[in-house]
């Protein structure tokens, strides 16, 4: 039971945001991530990059374990341990700033990887569907996380926490949702092209310009040396030979479709939304708010589809606080019983 967190904004998640230059520190990262590691300019990258490890995952579908990408807590702690997903074809480098603000407030915090993204070793390749991200995210937990978690998932990863949510109830004690995408069906068309015309399309989804775009969409008021270089950390994972494949395997598999289950989600959630997302409209915010049994929202100002990593103080302070206030409302509820 968590019983006593604090929050304190640390100085450097305010410029997180705003840095235009950045001073790069000699930091030894592990082995398996591609070389290109060592461009990025970002310390906050640099320092999360360099926490990552790979974990042996036991699934039912694979003969051999899959080294599992995760970062780690500092130690384990009595409190709920909050689980960090992602969004679509990116990484727990995502949470590069909310990360450490997440760990001072005292909470057992991981950022996991889910299966086809990320820097897992997928070189005997799984199948990447979304039964498959289901229970390789299981077994991790399973095996690793072992209790009740806080369930944070951004975009495409509210979606996975969705479909995890409702598939394992009994991991997920709450859930926290970042301008969620959870009413794209699926794909799309992309399920039924030929093989050739999905390969060609996923190496243009890794390119640069695409990724660049697609940042400057994402991002609101981001100077534009920082979007580059934040573009260079969203496309690192790509850089795997495998990359390809497992995309391509989700894309074909058809995708999250998960508008029918969010009716079936019990557990308290807060939504988190920046108020000026471009990339999905805030009437969804209301519309999932209203879909949501159990459900309450929050808007970020000046923010847009990733609050997580624009505002990373504002939404470390939201979770922390939603966090302190289930946990003084559940002893009360105890002793009315």
């Amino acid at each position: 039971m968590l019983t006593h967190l604090t929050f304190s904004p640390a100085p450097f998640a305010s410029t997180c945001r705003n840095k235009t230059q950045f001073k790069v520190f000699a930091e030894k990262f592990p082995s398996f991530l591609p070389k290109e590691v060592e461009n990025i300019k970002d310390p906050f990258a640099r320092k999360l990059a360099a926490k990552i490890e790979r974990l042996p995952v036991h699934v039912n579908f694979s003969e051999s374990c899959i080294m599992s990408s995760v970062v780690k807590p500092l130690k384990p702690s009595k409190t709920s341990p909050v689980v960090l997903l992602h969004g679509f074809d990116s990484s727990c480098l995502e949470w590069r700033c909310t990360y450490p603000l997440l760990e001072e407030a005292g909470l057992e915090t991981w950022a996991v990887d889910i299966l086809g993204w990320g820097f897992s070793d997928l070189e005997r390749l799984p199948p990447c569907n979304v039964t498959s991200k289901r229970e390789h995210f299981y077994q991790l937990w399973k095996t690793y996380i072992k209790r009740p978690m806080i369930l944070v998932g951004p975009s495409l990863g509210a979606a996975v926490a969705v479909d995890f949510a409702v598939n394992h109830p009994e991991a997920v004690e709450n859930l926290v949702f970042i301008d969620a995408s959870v009413y794209a069906e699926g794909t799309g068309n992309s399920a039924k092209l030929p093989n050739i015309i999905a390969y060609a399309g996923v190496y243009l989804l890794k390119s640069i310009p695409v990724r660049l775009y697609a940042s400057i969409l994402a991002l609101n008021h981001t100077s534009f040396s920082t979007i580059i270089d934040w573009t260079n950390i969203g496309r690192l994972h790509c850089l795997y030979p495998w990359w390809e494949d497992a995309t391509v395997s989700f894309m074909v598999s058809g995708g999250y479709n998960v508008s029918t289950q969010i009716e079936q989600v019990k557990q308290k959630t807060l939504i988190i939304w920046g108020e000026d997302d471009q990339i999905i409209s805030s009437k969804l915010a209301v519309r999932l708010h209203c879909e949501l049994p159990n459900a309450i929202i929050r808007q970020i100002p000046d923010c847009g589809h990733l609050p997580h990593v624009e505002k990373p103080s504002s939404v470390a302070k939201l979770i922390v606080e939603f966090i302190q206030e289930n946990s003084i409302l559940e002893p009360q509820l105890v002793s009315q019983r």
